[in-house]
């Protein structure tokens, strides 16, 4: 049985020892696949592994039947990849939704697809990781299986890794078939997940993933009738993974730069940040976006700009947002994510970033100037934070602006911006370069946001003649318009592109068009290029697939150096007044009914089916009535009645409409919006806001995000049981109608590689 791991760290050794003492001796001592061997050997899938383990009548049980069932619930509905907690010590643990055996069925389901698709063909794909625990585990298994079904895998020399925007940008330039890529994003370090890339290097939309899903369940009926499944893992060193092509290209980081060249790292940007003349910090959480980002800041020659922070590689991300206390007060490990926007409440009541409080600034900055600028980026460099220090004298301003701070010392405070308020400068800085380039006026401008994005997005775009395209939560959502764009450019290039957004409206984007900016307010963005950016075998795109936060680190640092002394903050506020925006302050509540870092995987469960529940009756109060809305069967009056009875303490009189938004409900007022958005897979929901009034949407927010979803004798009066209990049923129906409109359904032809 093996003993428990160690680490330097206490905090992540109280992790280890919690893990270890909560696993049963038969999944220590599980040796289903042993990929210490170098050579080829083979998994046999027994009939016994898909039902529950039983120490008498069934020792080799898996319960893969269970895994197989949540895991193809959230395939339906992913936002970000199919993600959930692993066993970080004994990752051949299938009681956790990510796990070994999982990952390697789900590969060969994904290959075994392919080959069908691409019968006779050279397959190519790309494979990349971040530093979560068991990252280079589930990296290896990844190429070794495809490589046992003739998949040629790019890896990086090593095998080390990667940031998320680079494989998708492989997966595009290079004409792949697809590609893996281990991460959770920002998610809590014991968290881990696969995204799916596909020939586009987008994240695979719903009908893709239901593909390989049907394949586990076509491999599970074989098993049971065989009573095995025999699943064969190539040699370590099997030519097939291929580290020489991904070395030659520099892990692609030469290509990237080039791409770079050609959008927001053209001189009219270096410059500014070549003559700074202070130091800009980037905050590496994990430590893996060090490895690439430095080298493409080399080759742009603005190295030399940036000092930087947590620059190892680290699984437990340098102790960053984890504590060894819960929000109850309760002696147990915690994590608040990577996610430095995250706010929290103190057992006072007093308002608290978790995250940015363990990042210890007091003591990083304490020898830097007044006004440095400290951008954080996540493990797999895809998201992005903008900081800055500024004065305590300050304070009162930054409270009149709805700009978030937290104190470092009696002198000086780092402002923390929301993503919605770092975007809306970086787009707004970016367009007067462009202005500034005499290229605004060549094509007409357009944006891609969700809807959960900020207000201030679509008035500052209105100001400024750029069409919005508003759409569900989710990066993916954002590159399939993108595809829906490139396919009448490409088919009908003389004629106006047109395309629904998902809040039912037809938007006309004019004659040749260029994508400005596409972003979600969780912190990811991308801009576009004037022209269209080509693959290896000629096609052509708007804009990539993924968020990149070397894009947003490049433009934030060439704003920055323009803005010279002036804060960031101010800049802010010149954008509001410019501009007359009304919607300036915005909010998340995000609202967790259990704790996800529970290490005993029978309370996690049982938590999380409790808090599900408590999720789904919060969402179906709302969306059941964005539903008998769309039907015709109910009015906005009544809404408004429904939720004027069952919140005494709000007022719903100036609700304009509601409306189910592919993955929420979507309430419009007069003087704001409220998003109410249940986790398809988790027990979470997540309540956003926007207006011209910081307190009010908070109030909003929270009480809407926290009802406990309790139908009313007013809500039964106008909401049919039966329409209740079909409310999810109709609403995946209308989201993939909203997907499948127009959709670039182009097949991918496999071309002939040269690189």
């Amino acid at each position: 049985m093996a003993e428990c791991k160690t680490s330097k760290n206490e905090l992540e050794n109280e992790l280890f020892k919690s893990v270890y003492e909560k696993t049963p001796d038969y999944i220590k001592n599980l040796n289903l696949m042993d990929f210490s061997n170098d050579g080829e050997f083979v998994f046999t899938l027994k009939k016994e592994h898909l039902k529950p383990y039983n120490s008498k009548s069934n020792p080799e049980g898996l319960n893969l039947y269970e895994w197989f069932e949540n895991y193809s619930n959230e395939a339906k509905v992913s936002t970000a990849g199919i993600r959930g907690p692993q066993n970080i010590l004994f990752p051949q643990d299938t009681r956790f939704p990510i796990n070994l055996v999982g990952i390697v069925l789900a590969t060969l389901a994904k290959a075994l697809v392919a080959k069908e698709k691409y019968k006779g063909k050279e397959i190519l794909k790309v494979a990349g990781r971040e530093v979560r625990y068991n990252s280079d585990l589930f990296l290896d298994a990844i190429a070794r299986i495809q490589a046992a079904q003739g998949i040629k895998t790019l890896v990086p020399a090593g095998r080390k890794t990667i940031p998320i925007w680079l494989a998708s940008f492989l997966a595009f330039k290079l004409d792949l078939v697809g590609g893996e890529y281990i991460t959770s994003s920002h998610g809590i370090s014991v968290k881990n997940a696969t995204k799916d890339l596909n020939s586009q290097g987008s994240q695979y939309l719903p009908e893709e993933s239901l593909e390989f899903v049907n394949k586990i369940q076509e491999i599970f009926e074989e098993t049971e009738k065989k009573g095995f499944y025999k699943i064969t893992i190539a040699a370590k060193d099997n030519p097939l993974i291929d580290e020489k092509i991904m070395k030659k290209l520099d892990d692609g980081v030469d290509l990237y730069v080039e791409y770079l060249k050609s959008g927001v790292a053209k001189p009219i940007n270096l410059n500014l940040i070549k003559n700074f003349d202070n130091k800009i910090a980037i905050e590496n959480v994990g430590g893996s976006a060090y490895r690439t980002l430095s080298r493409v800041l080399k080759k742009l020659h603005i190295e030399d700009k940036f000092i930087w922070f947590n620059t190892e590689e680290d699984s437990f991300f340098h102790s960053i947002g984890k504590y060894d206390t819960t929000p109850k007060g309760e002696k147990a490990f915690y994590d608040y994510s990577v996610d430095a926007t995250v706010l929290a409440k103190k057992q006072n009541g007093e308002k608290y970033f978790p995250v940015i409080e363990t990042l210890h600034y007091e003591d990083k900055l304490k020898s830097s100037p007044v006004g440095t600028v400290v951008l954080i980026t996540d493990p797999d460099h895809d998201r992005l934070t903008i900081t800055q220090t500024e004065s305590s004298a300050r304070i009162p301003f930054l409270k009149e602006n709805g700009i978030d701070y937290v104190e470092l010392n009696s002198d000086t405070v780092l402002t923390v911006f929301t993503a919605n308020q770092a975007f809306l400068m970086l787009m707004d800085f970016w367009a007067k370069q462009l202005e500034a380039e005499k290229l605004w006026n060549k094509h007409p401008r357009f944006m891609i946001k969700t809807t959960a994005s900020a207000r201030s997005w679509d008035e500052w775009a209105a100001n400024h003649g750029v069409k919005v395209v508003n759409v569900p939560v989710g990066f993916k959502e954002i590159a399939n318009i993108m595809k829906k764009v490139e396919l009448q450019l490409k088919n009908s290039p003389d004629k106006d592109v047109k395309v629904d957004d998902v809040l039912g409206n037809t938007i006309n984007l004019g004659k040749n068009p260029r994508l400005l900016f596409g972003g979600e307010e969780s912190g990811g963005m991308i801009m576009g290029t004037e022209d269209l950016i080509q693959s290896l075998a000629g096609r052509k795109a708007v804009a990539m697939r993924e968020k990149s936060a070397t894009e947003a680190i490049i433009v934030a640092s060439a704003l920055v150096a323009k803005l010279k002394k002036k804060h960031l903050s101010d800049y802010l506020q010149e954008i509001f007044d410019e501009n007359n925006i009304i919607g300036r302050y915005d909010t998340r509540v995000d609202i967790a009914y259990y704790n996800e870092s529970e290490p005993d995987i029978d309370k996690l469960k049982a938590a999380k089916t409790e808090g599900e529940g408590k999720r789904t009756k919060n969402d179906l109060f709302y969306l059941s009535m964005a539903i008998a809305v769309k039907e015709g069967k109910m009015t906005i009056d009544n809404v408004r009645e429904v939720l004027n009875d069952s919140f005494k303490s709000l007022i719903f009189d100036n609700l304009k409409s509601v409306k189910f938004v592919g993955d929420g409900t979507y309430f419009e007022f007069d003087d704001k919006f409220i998003e109410i958005r249940p986790s398809g897979t988790d027990a979470k929901t997540k309540a956003y806001g926007g207006g011209s009034d910081k307190a009010l949407i908070e109030l909003y927010a929270a009480s809407m995000g926290n009802y406990d979803g309790t139908i009313t004798a007013l809500h039964k009066k106008y909401v049919s049981k039966d329409l209740y209990n079909k409310a999810k049923e109709d609403a995946l129906e209308y989201y993939l109608q909203f997907v499948e409109k127009d959709a670039n359904n182009e097949p991918f032809i496999i071309p002939e590689y040269k690189f």
